[in-house]
Protein backbone atom coordinates (compact mmCIF):
# COMPACT_ATOMS: atom_id res chain seq x y z
CA UNK A 1 0.00 0.00 0.00
CA UNK A 2 1.56 3.35 -1.01
CA UNK A 3 2.38 6.19 1.78
CA UNK A 4 0.19 8.94 1.78
CA UNK A 5 1.77 12.41 2.30
CA UNK A 6 0.89 14.52 4.51
CA UNK A 7 0.69 18.55 4.00
CA UNK A 8 0.90 21.32 6.22
CA UNK A 9 -2.25 23.23 5.49
CA UNK A 10 -2.08 25.66 8.20
CA UNK A 11 -1.18 29.64 7.22
CA UNK A 12 2.05 30.91 8.13
CA UNK A 13 1.62 34.50 10.23
CA UNK A 14 3.75 36.94 8.33
CA UNK A 15 5.89 38.61 10.90
CA UNK A 16 5.74 42.56 10.39
CA UNK A 17 7.33 45.49 11.90
CA UNK A 18 5.53 48.98 12.03
CA UNK A 19 7.00 52.49 11.10
CA UNK A 20 5.79 56.08 12.63
CA UNK A 21 7.38 59.08 12.72
CA UNK A 22 6.79 61.97 14.85
CA UNK A 23 6.32 64.76 13.55
CA UNK A 24 5.90 68.89 14.59
CA UNK A 25 2.19 68.97 16.39
CA UNK A 26 2.49 65.44 16.94
CA UNK A 27 2.93 64.32 20.87
CA UNK A 28 4.68 60.86 21.16
CA UNK A 29 1.81 59.62 23.04
CA UNK A 30 -0.40 60.15 19.74
CA UNK A 31 2.10 58.89 17.62
CA UNK A 32 1.99 55.92 19.63
CA UNK A 33 -1.79 55.72 19.84
CA UNK A 34 -1.71 55.14 16.13
CA UNK A 35 0.58 52.68 16.00
CA UNK A 36 -0.93 50.79 18.52
CA UNK A 37 -4.16 50.86 16.46
CA UNK A 38 -1.77 49.63 13.23
CA UNK A 39 -0.80 46.82 15.35
CA UNK A 40 -4.63 46.14 15.47
CA UNK A 41 -5.25 46.15 11.86
CA UNK A 42 -1.81 44.05 11.35
CA UNK A 43 -3.56 41.46 13.69
CA UNK A 44 -7.05 41.81 11.58
CA UNK A 45 -5.41 40.86 8.52
CA UNK A 46 -4.01 38.01 10.13
CA UNK A 47 -0.25 39.09 10.90
CA UNK A 48 1.70 39.32 14.08
CA UNK A 49 3.70 42.78 15.06
CA UNK A 50 7.68 41.99 16.02
CA UNK A 51 9.06 45.59 16.44
CA UNK A 52 7.90 49.23 16.50
CA UNK A 53 10.41 51.97 15.20
CA UNK A 54 9.34 55.74 15.24
CA UNK A 55 12.22 58.46 14.16
CA UNK A 56 11.48 62.33 15.38
CA UNK A 57 11.52 64.11 11.77
CA UNK A 58 10.54 67.93 11.08
CA UNK A 59 8.71 66.40 7.97
CA UNK A 60 8.83 63.12 6.56
CA UNK A 61 11.80 62.40 4.28
CA UNK A 62 10.74 62.78 0.64
CA UNK A 63 12.57 59.64 -0.73
CA UNK A 64 12.20 57.23 2.08
CA UNK A 65 9.92 58.57 4.59
CA UNK A 66 12.11 58.06 7.36
CA UNK A 67 15.47 59.55 7.46
CA UNK A 68 18.81 56.71 6.07
CA UNK A 69 20.06 56.29 9.72
CA UNK A 70 16.71 54.81 10.74
CA UNK A 71 16.13 53.29 7.27
CA UNK A 72 19.50 51.45 7.94
CA UNK A 73 18.13 50.28 11.35
CA UNK A 74 14.91 49.09 9.89
CA UNK A 75 16.76 46.79 7.36
CA UNK A 76 19.44 45.47 10.13
CA UNK A 77 16.58 44.21 11.81
CA UNK A 78 14.52 42.82 9.23
CA UNK A 79 17.36 40.46 7.82
CA UNK A 80 18.37 39.46 11.28
CA UNK A 81 14.66 38.64 12.22
CA UNK A 82 14.03 37.45 8.76
CA UNK A 83 10.83 40.07 8.48
CA UNK A 84 8.30 39.24 6.33
CA UNK A 85 6.76 42.88 5.40
CA UNK A 86 7.37 46.81 6.98
CA UNK A 87 3.99 48.53 7.52
CA UNK A 88 4.09 52.34 8.00
CA UNK A 89 1.06 54.28 9.43
CA UNK A 90 0.87 57.10 6.95
CA UNK A 91 0.24 57.03 3.43
CA UNK A 92 3.45 56.52 1.12
CA UNK A 93 4.32 57.78 -2.43
CA UNK A 94 4.60 55.45 -5.26
CA UNK A 95 8.41 56.73 -5.20
CA UNK A 96 8.67 56.22 -1.30
CA UNK A 97 7.35 52.60 -1.73
CA UNK A 98 9.72 51.80 -4.71
CA UNK A 99 12.78 53.44 -3.01
CA UNK A 100 12.00 51.36 0.58
CA UNK A 101 11.54 48.44 -1.39
CA UNK A 102 15.06 48.35 -3.00
CA UNK A 103 16.73 49.27 0.26
CA UNK A 104 14.63 46.42 2.86
CA UNK A 105 14.07 44.06 0.06
CA UNK A 106 11.07 42.66 1.64
CA UNK A 107 7.02 43.37 1.33
CA UNK A 108 6.43 47.22 1.87
CA UNK A 109 2.57 48.87 2.48
CA UNK A 110 1.13 51.36 4.07
CA UNK A 111 -1.73 52.50 6.40
CA UNK A 112 -3.93 52.57 3.84
CA UNK A 113 -3.02 49.60 1.56
CA UNK A 114 -3.69 47.47 5.10
CA UNK A 115 -6.77 49.12 5.10
CA UNK A 116 -8.02 47.71 1.56
CA UNK A 117 -6.63 44.43 1.96
CA UNK A 118 -8.69 43.83 5.24
CA UNK A 119 -11.77 45.27 3.62
CA UNK A 120 -10.86 42.73 0.66
CA UNK A 121 -10.61 40.16 3.18
CA UNK A 122 -14.03 41.13 4.85
CA UNK A 123 -16.07 41.87 1.92
CA UNK A 124 -19.71 39.46 1.64
CA UNK A 125 -21.41 40.82 -0.69
CA UNK A 126 -21.46 42.08 -5.02
CA UNK A 127 -21.58 45.64 -3.79
CA UNK A 128 -18.91 45.67 -0.87
CA UNK A 129 -16.91 43.90 -3.18
CA UNK A 130 -16.77 46.06 -6.61
CA UNK A 131 -16.50 49.00 -3.76
CA UNK A 132 -13.14 47.50 -2.55
CA UNK A 133 -11.89 46.68 -5.63
CA UNK A 134 -12.42 49.94 -7.40
CA UNK A 135 -10.78 51.55 -4.40
CA UNK A 136 -7.79 48.93 -4.61
CA UNK A 137 -7.79 49.59 -8.77
CA UNK A 138 -7.72 53.18 -7.60
CA UNK A 139 -5.01 53.06 -5.25
CA UNK A 140 -2.57 50.69 -7.38
CA UNK A 141 -3.16 52.92 -10.41
CA UNK A 142 -0.09 55.29 -9.74
CA UNK A 143 1.74 52.43 -8.35
CA UNK A 144 1.45 49.88 -11.34
CA UNK A 145 5.32 50.40 -12.63
CA UNK A 146 6.05 49.37 -8.84
CA UNK A 147 3.97 46.19 -9.00
CA UNK A 148 4.84 45.22 -12.53
CA UNK A 149 8.45 45.42 -11.85
CA UNK A 150 8.02 43.12 -8.91
CA UNK A 151 5.40 40.66 -9.93
CA UNK A 152 7.66 38.03 -9.32
CA UNK A 153 7.95 38.58 -5.89
CA UNK A 154 3.87 38.33 -4.98
CA UNK A 155 3.32 35.66 -3.67
CA UNK A 156 -0.25 36.19 -1.87
CA UNK A 157 -0.45 37.20 1.81
CA UNK A 158 -1.07 40.45 3.64
CA UNK A 159 -1.87 43.39 1.10
CA UNK A 160 -2.15 41.12 -1.91
CA UNK A 161 -6.13 40.26 -1.71
CA UNK A 162 -8.86 41.28 -3.63
CA UNK A 163 -7.97 42.52 -7.52
CA UNK A 164 -5.07 40.17 -7.59
CA UNK A 165 -2.63 39.52 -10.27
CA UNK A 166 -4.53 39.59 -13.39
CA UNK A 167 -5.18 43.12 -12.85
CA UNK A 168 -2.16 44.19 -11.75
CA UNK A 169 -0.61 42.55 -14.83
CA UNK A 170 -3.03 44.83 -16.96
CA UNK A 171 -1.91 47.78 -18.72
CA UNK A 172 -2.62 51.62 -17.21
CA UNK A 173 -5.73 51.75 -20.33
CA UNK A 174 -7.02 48.20 -19.17
CA UNK A 175 -6.99 49.16 -15.40
CA UNK A 176 -8.86 52.39 -16.07
CA UNK A 177 -11.46 50.52 -17.73
CA UNK A 178 -11.79 48.32 -15.04
CA UNK A 179 -12.43 51.23 -13.05
CA UNK A 180 -15.08 52.79 -15.54
CA UNK A 181 -16.94 49.22 -15.53
CA UNK A 182 -16.86 48.68 -11.76
CA UNK A 183 -18.49 52.82 -11.07
CA UNK A 184 -21.24 51.68 -13.26
CA UNK A 185 -21.55 48.26 -11.60
CA UNK A 186 -21.69 50.02 -8.42
CA UNK A 187 -24.28 52.99 -9.88
CA UNK A 188 -26.54 49.92 -10.90
CA UNK A 189 -26.27 48.61 -7.14
CA UNK A 190 -27.34 52.29 -5.41
CA UNK A 191 -30.03 52.27 -8.20
CA UNK A 192 -31.31 49.11 -6.50
CA UNK A 193 -30.56 49.29 -2.57
CA UNK A 194 -32.54 53.04 -3.52
CA UNK A 195 -35.69 51.31 -4.82
CA UNK A 196 -35.20 48.63 -1.76
CA UNK A 197 -35.22 51.23 0.51
CA UNK A 198 -38.41 53.10 -0.93
CA UNK A 199 -39.91 50.00 -0.36
CA UNK A 200 -39.64 49.24 3.05
CA UNK A 201 -42.71 51.64 4.00
CA UNK A 202 -42.62 54.58 5.71
CA UNK A 203 -40.80 53.40 8.82
CA UNK A 204 -38.54 55.17 10.89
CA UNK A 205 -35.13 54.50 10.19
CA UNK A 206 -32.68 54.60 13.33
CA UNK A 207 -29.20 53.97 11.97
CA UNK A 208 -25.84 52.70 14.35
CA UNK A 209 -23.22 54.76 13.82
CA UNK A 210 -19.33 54.56 15.50
CA UNK A 211 -15.57 53.98 15.73
CA UNK A 212 -14.95 50.60 14.28
CA UNK A 213 -15.21 47.29 16.90
CA UNK A 214 -17.04 49.35 19.49
CA UNK A 215 -20.02 47.13 19.72
CA UNK A 216 -22.37 48.24 17.12
CA UNK A 217 -23.18 44.25 15.86
CA UNK A 218 -23.98 42.86 19.00
CA UNK A 219 -25.89 45.66 19.61
CA UNK A 220 -27.69 45.29 16.43
CA UNK A 221 -28.25 41.31 17.56
CA UNK A 222 -29.32 42.30 20.96
CA UNK A 223 -32.03 45.06 19.88
CA UNK A 224 -33.07 42.93 16.30
CA UNK A 225 -32.24 39.24 17.74
CA UNK A 226 -30.94 38.71 14.72
CA UNK A 227 -27.13 36.85 14.29
CA UNK A 228 -25.52 39.45 12.59
CA UNK A 229 -21.90 38.66 12.36
CA UNK A 230 -19.60 40.43 15.50
CA UNK A 231 -15.64 39.76 16.51
CA UNK A 232 -13.44 41.54 18.49
CA UNK A 233 -11.69 42.74 15.40
CA UNK A 234 -11.35 45.84 13.60
CA UNK A 235 -13.78 46.25 10.28
CA UNK A 236 -15.69 43.03 11.65
CA UNK A 237 -18.93 44.31 9.74
CA UNK A 238 -18.80 45.94 6.16
CA UNK A 239 -21.99 45.46 4.74
CA UNK A 240 -24.54 47.28 5.53
CA UNK A 241 -27.53 45.12 7.65
CA UNK A 242 -31.38 46.52 7.71
CA UNK A 243 -33.46 45.01 10.58
CA UNK A 244 -37.08 45.21 11.59
CA UNK A 245 -37.42 45.61 15.33
CA UNK A 246 -40.37 46.42 17.37
CA UNK A 247 -40.25 47.35 20.93
CA UNK A 248 -43.13 47.99 22.74
CA UNK A 249 -46.12 47.23 19.39
CA UNK A 250 -43.72 50.23 17.87
CA UNK A 251 -42.20 48.93 14.81
CA UNK A 252 -38.93 51.01 13.22
CA UNK A 253 -35.66 49.89 10.77
CA UNK A 254 -32.77 49.04 12.30
CA UNK A 255 -29.31 49.31 10.22
CA UNK A 256 -25.49 48.65 10.84
CA UNK A 257 -23.04 50.71 9.28
CA UNK A 258 -19.41 50.13 8.32
CA UNK A 259 -17.21 51.65 11.10
CA UNK A 260 -15.50 54.62 10.78
CA UNK A 261 -11.12 55.01 11.44
CA UNK A 262 -8.98 57.92 11.43
CA UNK A 263 -6.74 57.80 8.75
CA UNK A 264 -9.49 56.28 6.28
CA UNK A 265 -8.01 55.85 2.79
CA UNK A 266 -9.77 58.29 0.62
CA UNK A 267 -10.59 55.93 -2.33
CA UNK A 268 -12.26 53.87 0.67
CA UNK A 269 -14.65 56.98 1.77
CA UNK A 270 -15.32 57.63 -1.70
CA UNK A 271 -16.33 54.21 -2.70
CA UNK A 272 -18.47 53.60 0.56
CA UNK A 273 -20.78 56.93 -0.05
CA UNK A 274 -23.02 54.71 -1.22
CA UNK A 275 -23.52 52.16 1.72
CA UNK A 276 -23.04 55.02 3.70
CA UNK A 277 -26.56 56.64 2.48
CA UNK A 278 -28.03 54.38 5.09
CA UNK A 279 -26.91 56.76 7.27
CA UNK A 280 -28.30 59.54 5.52
CA UNK A 281 -31.11 58.69 4.87
CA UNK A 282 -31.55 57.51 8.62
CA UNK A 283 -34.18 59.70 11.01
CA UNK A 284 -32.34 58.81 14.02
CA UNK A 285 -28.42 58.16 14.46
CA UNK A 286 -27.23 55.71 17.66
CA UNK A 287 -23.53 56.53 18.13
CA UNK A 288 -22.00 53.79 19.97
CA UNK A 289 -19.24 54.52 21.89
CA UNK A 290 -16.72 52.39 23.81
CA UNK A 291 -15.92 54.22 26.71
CA UNK A 292 -13.35 51.69 27.76
CA UNK A 293 -11.04 53.06 25.28
CA UNK A 294 -8.21 54.88 26.88
CA UNK A 295 -8.99 57.41 23.48
CA UNK A 296 -12.88 57.38 23.26
CA UNK A 297 -13.09 61.13 22.97
CA UNK A 298 -10.89 61.11 20.27
CA UNK A 299 -12.52 58.33 18.42
CA UNK A 300 -16.23 60.48 19.71
CA UNK A 301 -14.35 63.67 17.51
CA UNK A 302 -13.19 61.52 14.50
CA UNK A 303 -17.14 60.15 14.68
CA UNK A 304 -18.69 63.41 14.65
CA UNK A 305 -16.07 64.61 11.68
CA UNK A 306 -17.00 61.83 9.91
CA UNK A 307 -20.74 62.41 9.97
CA UNK A 308 -20.26 66.32 9.23
CA UNK A 309 -18.53 65.61 6.01
CA UNK A 310 -21.21 63.09 5.41
CA UNK A 311 -24.19 66.37 5.95
CA UNK A 312 -25.75 64.17 8.67
CA UNK A 313 -24.18 65.89 11.71
CA UNK A 314 -27.39 67.39 12.53
CA UNK A 315 -29.40 64.60 12.98
CA UNK A 316 -31.32 63.49 15.94
CA UNK A 317 -28.39 61.22 17.90
CA UNK A 318 -28.83 58.79 20.98
CA UNK A 319 -25.19 58.28 22.26
CA UNK A 320 -24.65 54.51 23.65
CA UNK A 321 -21.49 54.50 25.93
CA UNK A 322 -21.01 50.95 25.47
CA UNK A 323 -18.63 48.38 27.53
CA UNK A 324 -19.18 50.30 30.89
CA UNK A 325 -17.56 46.81 32.93
CA UNK A 326 -14.77 47.46 31.39
CA UNK A 327 -14.16 51.29 31.62
CA UNK A 328 -11.26 52.62 33.95
CA UNK A 329 -10.75 56.33 35.07
CA UNK A 330 -7.20 57.92 34.07
CA UNK A 331 -6.57 57.34 37.91
CA UNK A 332 -7.27 54.24 37.75
CA UNK A 333 -10.94 54.01 39.35
CA UNK A 334 -12.93 50.81 38.12
CA UNK A 335 -16.26 50.51 36.70
CA UNK A 336 -17.46 48.21 39.84
CA UNK A 337 -16.96 51.48 42.10
CA UNK A 338 -19.66 53.85 39.97
CA UNK A 339 -22.90 52.93 39.67
CA UNK A 340 -25.31 53.88 36.63
CA UNK A 341 -26.06 57.14 38.60
CA UNK A 342 -22.94 58.45 38.61
CA UNK A 343 -22.12 57.42 34.72
CA UNK A 344 -25.42 59.72 33.90
CA UNK A 345 -23.95 62.25 35.98
CA UNK A 346 -20.28 62.50 34.32
CA UNK A 347 -19.94 64.73 31.84
CA UNK A 348 -20.36 62.18 29.85
CA UNK A 349 -23.84 62.00 30.18
CA UNK A 350 -24.82 65.76 30.44
CA UNK A 351 -22.42 66.54 27.61
CA UNK A 352 -24.06 63.87 25.05
CA UNK A 353 -27.72 63.95 25.83
CA UNK A 354 -29.82 62.09 25.68
CA UNK A 355 -27.02 59.15 26.25
CA UNK A 356 -27.25 55.75 27.83
CA UNK A 357 -24.60 53.72 29.06
CA UNK A 358 -24.67 49.81 28.77
CA UNK A 359 -22.75 46.59 28.61
CA UNK A 360 -23.86 44.69 25.49
CA UNK A 361 -21.47 42.12 26.19
CA UNK A 362 -22.60 41.84 29.87
CA UNK A 363 -26.35 42.81 28.71
CA UNK A 364 -25.81 45.24 31.43
CA UNK A 365 -29.09 48.63 31.74
CA UNK A 366 -30.21 47.28 27.79
CA UNK A 367 -33.65 47.83 29.33
CA UNK A 368 -32.95 51.61 29.41
CA UNK A 369 -31.35 51.74 26.13
CA UNK A 370 -34.65 49.87 24.69
CA UNK A 371 -37.12 52.61 26.54
CA UNK A 372 -34.83 55.43 25.01
CA UNK A 373 -35.27 53.79 21.47
CA UNK A 374 -38.70 53.95 22.10
CA UNK A 375 -39.20 57.20 23.41
CA UNK A 376 -36.96 58.76 20.27
CA UNK A 377 -38.47 56.58 17.57
CA UNK A 378 -42.37 57.52 19.68
CA UNK A 379 -41.50 60.98 19.64
CA UNK A 380 -40.81 61.47 15.61
CA UNK A 381 -43.02 58.93 14.39
CA UNK A 382 -46.10 61.00 16.42
CA UNK A 383 -45.39 64.06 14.33
CA UNK A 384 -44.82 62.55 11.24
CA UNK A 385 -48.28 60.15 11.34
CA UNK A 386 -50.19 61.86 14.07
CA UNK A 387 -53.01 59.60 13.00
CA UNK A 388 -51.19 56.44 14.38
CA UNK A 389 -50.81 57.97 17.89
CA UNK A 390 -53.64 55.82 19.31
CA UNK A 391 -51.97 52.78 18.54
CA UNK A 392 -49.01 53.60 21.06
Amino acid sequence: MPRQESFDTTIKQERAVLVGVITQGESEAKVQEYLEELEFLVDTAGGITEKIFTQKITTADRATFVGKGKLEEIQAYVRSEEIDLVVFDDELTPSQIRNIENELEVKILDRSNLILDIFASRAQTAQAKAQVELAQLQYLLPRLTRLWTHLERQKGGIGMRGPGESQIESDRRIIQTKISILKEKLKLIDKQNGTQRKNRGQLIRVALVGYTNVGKSTIMNMLSKSDVFAENKLFATLDTTVRKVVIDNLPFLLSDTVGFIRKLPVHLVECFKSTLDEVREADILMHVVDISHPNFEDQIRIVNETLKELGVADKKTITVFNKIDAWKSESGQEAESLTLDDFRNSWMGKHNSPAVFISALNKENLEELKQLVYEQTKAMHTVRYPYDNLLY
